[in-house]
């Protein structure tokens, strides 16, 4: 049912070993814009990847969303940084979310740092407010935008949607997805 995709761009193994040691029951894709094949021979080693695409150049990650997507064979895909760790309950939980509010295109985790300190992820768009306040508050919560670090979301929502667009090669692309998705009057929970 869910497929996780990992956009990598030179993350050491000990970053990517974290992050995947928590997603171990997932389909996992990864997009390596590096083109890393040592880096890519550690992780096949250590762990069952499902599809691993090697870009022979740093395409962005617009586009190597995109080439995600397309690949992914699941109803849902999550893009997961590669510097994050998410536990199942978090991803359930997501999970749930996306499934309870009839009109949601995407939910996203509240992100806290290393030490257990909330940090920012969703809000505003930069037109309707100030950008990067941090959002205290327990429960779901809809946002006009998130960061596409973590994003949970049906694969045909976002064909239908046309994708990301690839003239983002990597800033302000959160900000495009969640605008044209307020457009078609869906919502983003964090």
């Amino acid at each position: 049912k869910l497929s996780i995709l990992i956009i990598l761009y030179e993350e050491s193994f000990e970053t990517i070993r974290k992050c995947l040691q928590q997603i171990e029951d997932f389909r996992i894709i990864i997009i390596d814009n590096a083109n890393d094949k040592s880096l890519k021979d550690k992780i096949i080693k250590n762990f069952r990847i499902y599809k691993y695409f090697l870009n022979k150049k740093n395409t962005g990650f617009a586009r190597a969303a995109n080439q995600g997507i397309k690949e992914c064979d699941t109803e849902y895909l999550m893009f997961l940084g590669a510097d994050c760790i998410i536990e199942y309950s978090d991803i359930e939980q997501l999970m749930l979310a996306k499934e309870k509010y009839e009109n949601c295109f995407l939910t996203s985790p509240t992100f806290y740092d290393a030490y257990g300190k909330l940090t920012y992820n969703g809000g505003p768009l930069h037109e309707d407010g100030v950008k990067n306040e941090v959002l205290c508050s327990s429960g779901d919560v809809c946002v006009n935008a998130v960061l596409t670090t973590t994003i949970l979301f049906k694969v045909k929502d976002i064909i239908n949607l046309g994708l990301l667009d690839e003239k983002f090669f990597l800033y302000f692309l959160d900000d495009d997805l969640c605008r044209r998705s307020k457009k078609m009057n869906k919502s983003v929970i964090q």
